[in-house]
């Protein structure tokens, strides 16, 4: 057995890579990157959100957001308007473009997970449930690292 049957980081590597690769090829008829799919599939799910409740739900920082928000936006698929009481706080919202692609792609969802052997609800529960599990406790073990 090689080193990469072992470790279970080359694994993960190789499990997230092949899901980053599917989903490149099966959203490449609209133009659109994987993550650019994560932040339109959270505003279906939950509505408007602010740039650091997207950034919370994404676990990406402003900096690395915001550049994916703004070319959303230059797609016509979202707008960003900024809160009049605090000018700092600013909310994406989907348009009728973005909102009426949620049917569009509704399909890719269920092509990547018959594609990875996902057949019931079930099974995408436990995986879902076994990967939170996971991030948590990784997030929750590796000290906070300081400039």
């Amino acid at each position: 057995m090689s080193i990469t049957d072992e470790m279970v980081c080359f694994s993960l590597y190789s499990a997230a890579r092949a899901t980053t690769q599917t989903y490149r090829t099966l959203l490449a008829p609209w133009k659109l990157t994987y993550p650019q799919y994560l932040v339109l599939a959270v505003l279906w799910n939950e509505g408007d959100q602010t740039i650091g409740s997207l950034g919370d739900a994404m676990q990406l920082d402003s900096g690395t957001l915001s550049p994916l928000v703004r070319r959303l936006e230059q797609a016509g698929l979202v707008t960003k308007s900024r809160s009049t009481t605090d000018e700092r706080v600013v909310t994406v919202q989907l348009t009728d473009e973005g909102l009426a692609l949620r049917a569009e792609l509704a399909p890719v969802r269920a092509q990547v997970a018959e594609l990875a052997g996902i057949h019931d609800d079930a099974h995408r529960r436990r995986l879902i449930a076994e990967l939170q599990e996971l991030t948590a406790l990784l997030q929750a073990g590796v000290p906070a690292t300081t400039n």
